[in-house]
């Protein structure tokens, strides 16, 4: 699978009570659908997948997935602390046909969680889930950082397709890009301008048909045939991909694009996804100078809005900006005025 671009880390709507809001959870994704990005997560820390259990993430999953428009690729956050109930949700993930699954690390014995533990624990996962595996190291939450050389090492599994490193630190993504520039090369079907292809781009092209031709049309002597319906009408090509880094903090997405990234996953492009999209566009036309300037207008609002005020801040953002956000689950809370004051103003130059 091509993960190439921008990837709207999408939030999870509740009720004020707390209940699931699945209607609001179709508008965004219908919303998303129509925006120029490459997919969407679902159900990564933005979307706060630690608060739900494993049914509302089933439910969660399949609301999604029947919102989204075909093109879009979509990866299915189904970590868990063990590797059984993981896989178990990575089969379900395949079943929905989303297109690879996002494995945060495990973190709750973290003094045990060596390399060696680590290794396992994603082998054990790759090894027996249905979907291409992407690793996920969020240290701000888990208060764990996947070594550079254990990356490296998994970057070798023919199921491990790549990582999204939400560290902020540059360095940290230049050392992943480089680390995991030997590892094996997978042909991956593309579209014919070579955007991504997901398998619900191929079902969702009907196919006609068949027509069937009695002999009296055919004439005397003649026997009665069907046509064969025809192809479907996607063209595919072939496109060879190695491992694949993805970052995960949008005030520096210009500079993860430099260092050799190739795309991003970003909780801003969950309110503001088409600013997000200036930045790469910018950077993939290879005009850095506006792709800086697209990405010194973020810089401000993505540290205050994502990065002080976290899931409340980001989901208030989307109400400002026609996305549904309402309240977080306790114990998050929603933000109080003076706060909501902040995030308005420093939303000013990304209002839609």
């Amino acid at each position: 699978m091509l993960l190439e671009g921008i990837f709207a880390a999408a939030t999870t709507p509740f009720y004020p009570d707390g209940r699931l809001y699945f209607r609001k959870l179709e508008h965004n994704v219908d919303r998303y659908s129509r925006t120029p990005i490459a997919g969407l997560v679902v159900l990564g820390s933005t979307g706060e997948a630690v608060m739900l259990g494993d049914e509302e993430t089933r439910e969660v999953l399949r609301t999604a997935r029947e919102s989204a428009a075909a093109e879009k690729v979509l990866l299915a956050g189904i970590a868990r602390e063990s590797a059984l109930e993981t896989i178990k949700l990575a089969e379900f993930a395949a079943a929905q046909n989303y297109d690879a699954v996002l494995v945060r690390t495990p973190n709750y014995y973290g003094p045990q969680m060596q390399p060696l533990e680590m290794l396992t624990y994603y082998r054990v996962v790759a090894d027996h889930s249905p979907l291409p595996v992407v690793l996920y190291s969020i240290p701000k939450f888990t208060h764990y950082d996947l070594p550079v050389e254990v990356v490296a090492e998994l970057s070798q599994h023919p199921n491990i397709i790549g990582i999204k490193d939400s560290s902020g630190n540059i360095d940290r993504l230049t050392r992943l890009v480089e680390a995991t520039r030997s590892a094996p090369k997978r042909a991956t079907a593309v579209t014919n301008v070579f955007a991504a292809f997901t398998n619900r781009m191929l079902l969702d092209q009907p196919l006609e048909a068949s027509t069937f031709i009695s002999a009296d049309t055919l004439g005397a002597n003649a026997t009665a045939i069907a046509v064969p319906p025809p192809k479907p009408r996607v063209v595919t090509r072939i496109k060879e991909v190695g491992f694949q880094v993805l970052s995960g903090s949008a005030d520096i997405l210009k500079e993860s694009l430099d260092a050799g990234v190739s795309g991003a996953v970003l909780a801003f492009a969950a309110f503001a996804p088409q600013a997000c999209q200036e930045i790469y566009t910018a950077w993939k036309d290879n005009d850095p100078s506006l792709a800086s300037e697209k990405q010194h207008r973020i810089v401000e609002v993505s540290r205050g809005v994502v990065g002080r005020h976290g899931v409340p801040g980001v989901k208030f953002a989307c109400d400002l900006n026609g996305y549904y956000g309402g309240r977080p689950r306790v114990p998050l809370l929603p933000l109080n005025a003076e706060e909501q004051a902040h995030v308005t103003q420093l939303m000013t130059d990304v209002r839609h």
